[in-house]
C-alpha cells in the first residue's frame, strides 16, 4: 500500500496537469499564436470595412463619381 505522502504527491501532479494542459513553453507559444490570430482578424475586418466604405463612395450618386 502506498504511503500518504506518495498519494498526496500523485494527487498534486494530477491536479497540476488538469489546471494547465500544456507545458509552460507550449502555453506561451499558444498564447502568442492566439494573439497574432486575433490581430490578423482585426486587420482583415478593418480592410473589409475600408473597402466597403470605398465602394459606397464610388457608387454614391451625390459624390458625382461613376462606378466605371
Amino acid at each position: 500500500m502506498a504511503s500518504s505522502s506518495t498519494l498526496s504527491t500523485s494527487f498534486a501532479r494530477k491536479v497540476n496537469s488538469v489546471k494547465c494542459p500544456y507545458q509552460a513553453d507550449q502555453q506561451v507559444k499558444f498564447l502568442h499564436l492566439q494573439a497574432e490570430i486575433e490581430s490578423l482578424l482585426l486587420e482583415v475586418q478593418s480592410l473589409k470595412q475600408q473597402r466597403s466604405i470605398a465602394g459606397l463612395r464610388e457608387s454614391d450618386p451625390i459624390s458625382g463619381r461613376n462606378s466605371n
